[in-house]
């Protein structure tokens, strides 16, 4: 029983510690500095030595201006516990009282120290971070390895250099760390990528690229072709790191499922030119055939994206005959259910898309699988207008995977289909909950669907045009784009609902830009850029009529100023980093 008592005793003593600690903390934080020194002094009382209270309670007398009670306390200090870090503190306090004498005369006492014992250099080169006396901290782990060879502070010279704004001498360290210290790997590339992505950033990634390039060149080590190849990743450049994953390839081919994701995530951020190169030379080079069958999916996703009419009987071929050739078996389930999706959206045969996604049904499916093709089963029933039999799957889905992101993507698709329907107030309700949601693109789709009804509810009580909008949203999600087109002229030719008008121009723009007609979808882009320039849509209008001017009418001079204003203008925009990336390119920053 005594031992207990003493347990519970231990334990509330440690809770109250932290909360005074919190106190203080927070005292600090408000600049009550006279009940903030107080609390840390009792803090150090029963703690004595503790160096971290220490320094807290100097910086509050500095904060009060008591400079020789400041003085006098960290001389005890030094006197009793012999931390060399204290003649920093005290170094600093010179410092303030604008005695540089002193300052520098304490300053060398803590290098001295470190020179007599190179351990110190930690604790008393962070002293000197803390205070921003960055030659000063250099020197301290300068003076560790000069005294001791084994010890190795490149990491914190490095980021001591980034500060200084020395870059080049930062990359340096940080790629020398990187390659004495691999399994630290992860940490140095982070940090880079901190760099990478600041504004202003294009020296930087430029001076990064030719260290990498130099050491790539330097040695056969293909830890080097595995930087350079995340660095080019970093900047979706995805062909060049396809190179150096090549170059990997041919010394060490263990490294090859690093191509296979490398295909699959140049697939995920659409630049199929790359994908396509890399998938075919993942289909050269394996017989593995899971492999196979996920780089052949790839392949087929990319095609029906494009596929016009005449190439439909084709595809269906192609995946009738990789279905035979691998089983209808849950081993072949994304092909199912690409089949099925094709089925429904392309060719237009519901009743085959759900045959086929009813024979998956009755195979050995985990919970994921089953959800998987109940959400496909969803989607092809709201194409065939069965409104309520959808939402009936999609709230299946929404049970039994109630916390996860298929349970949060199956709530997003409840509330779209009551949105088709018109059933814009329980749209809403749905919608209010998803915004929050923990997949940023479910949150961010909720957002815009909400803000959509939202919107065109202020405006027009009767929501006539909202109705419109949502039957034209629908055809478009039924792939009948010309129905769609139809619906959304007239909404901005004949309806007088102002609100509506912006988006309804960004889907007339998307369709013209489906079909080919980038005149016309540059005209609806327009429109929004001159007059809806304070409007939610105007980034989406600049982005995608710099994508048509760039990617497919090669006229880089009109998409440079495009870019560059959802650069300056547009910082929060979703298609920031994609924008910025692109104007680099067309200004020619991230030429190798």
């Amino acid at each position: 029983m005594k031992k207990i008592v003493a347990i519970i005793a231990l334990f509330c003593s440690v809770a109250v510690f932290a909360q005074n600690e919190q106190l203080a903390f927070n005292y600090f934080e408000k600049g009550e500095f006279e009940k903030a020194l107080a609390t840390y002094q009792d803090l150090e009382k029963k703690q004595l030595g503790n160096t971290f209270f220490i320094q807290k309670i100097v910086a509050c007398q500095q904060q009060l201006q008591k400079y020789q009670e400041a003085e006098k306390y960290l001389k005890e200090k030094i006197e009793r516990t012999n931390q060399p870090l204290l003649y920093v503190e005290l170094g600093y306090n010179y410092q303030l009282q604008k005695d540089m004498g002193k300052a520098e005369k304490n300053y060398n006492l803590a290098i001295k120290a470190v020179s007599d014992n190179p351990s110190y250099a930690y604790s008393v080169a962070n002293a000197f971070e803390q205070k921003v006396l960055l030659e000063y901290a250099i020197k301290a782990y300068d003076t560790a390895t000069s005294i001791n060879k084994s010890m190795n502070f490149d990491y914190q010279l490095a980021l001591i250099q980034g500060q200084l704004g020395n870059t080049e001498q930062m990359i340096d360290k940080l790629l020398s760390y990187a390659y004495n210290n691999q399994q630290s790997l992860v940490v140095v590339q982070n940090q880079l990528s901190r760099f990478m992505n600041e504004e202003g950033s294009d020296t930087f990634n430029a001076s990064l690229r030719k260290a990498l390039l130099l050491n790539t060149q330097k040695t056969q080590d293909i830890f080097w072709n595995q930087f350079l190849s995340w660095y080019f990743v970093q900047q979706k450049e995805y062909g060049k790191a396809f190179i150096q994953e090549k170059a990997i390839f041919k010394r060490n081919p263990d490294m090859f499922l690093n191509i296979v994701n490398l295909g699959r995530l140049a697939k995920d951020e659409h630049e199929d030119a790359a994908a396509r190169e890399i998938l075919a030379f993942v289909m050269e080079n394996t017989d593995e055939p899971s492999i196979k069958m996920s780089a052949e999916f790839d392949l087929l996703e990319m095609d029906i994206a494009i596929a016009q009419p005449k190439d439909y009987p084709s595809i269906k071929q192609r995946i009738d005959s990789l279905l035979a050739q691998y089983g209808t078996t849950p081993y072949s389930l994304k092909l199912q259910l690409q089949k099925a999706d094709f089925e429904g959206f392309y060719l237009k045969d519901t009743k085959a898309a759900t045959q086929t996604l009813n024979t998956a049904l009755g195979l050995q499916l985990n919970r994921y699988q089953t959800a998987e093709v109940k959400m496909k089963l969803s989607d092809i029933l709201l194409l065939d207008e069965k409104f309520n039999q959808a939402i009936i799957y999609y709230a299946q889905i929404e049970e039994d995977l109630k916390n996860d992101a298929v349970g949060h993507e199956a709530s997003f698709k409840v509330a779209r289909t009551s949105y088709f329907k018109g059933d814009f107030e329980w749209a809403q309700k749905q919608l209010t909950v998803l915004k929050s949601s923990s997949s940023q693109l479910i949150a961010n789709d909720a957002l815009e669907l909400f803000l959509l009804i939202l919107d065109n509810t202020v405006e027009d009580s009767t929501q006539t045009a909202l109705k419109k909008f949502a039957k034209a949203d629908f055809k478009l999600y039924q792939n009948k784009k010309d129905e769609a087109l139809a619906v959304f002229k007239d909404l901005v030719e004949k309806d007088t609902t102002e609100s509506i008008k912006d988006v309804t121009h960004i889907r007339l723009g998307e369709i013209y830009d489906s079909k080919g007609q980038y005149d016309l979808a540059l005209q609806n882009y327009q429109q929004v850029i001159d007059k809806y320039k304070e409007g939610i849509y105007v980034d989406e209008a600049l982005f995608f009529s710099a994508e048509i001017y760039n990617k497919k009418l090669n006229d880089p001079e009109k998409a440079k100023p495009l870019y560059e204003k959802i650069i300056f203008e547009h910082q929060d925009s979703i298609y920031f980093v994609e924008a910025r990336k692109q104007f680099r390119q067309l200004r020619g920053d991230t030429n190798s």
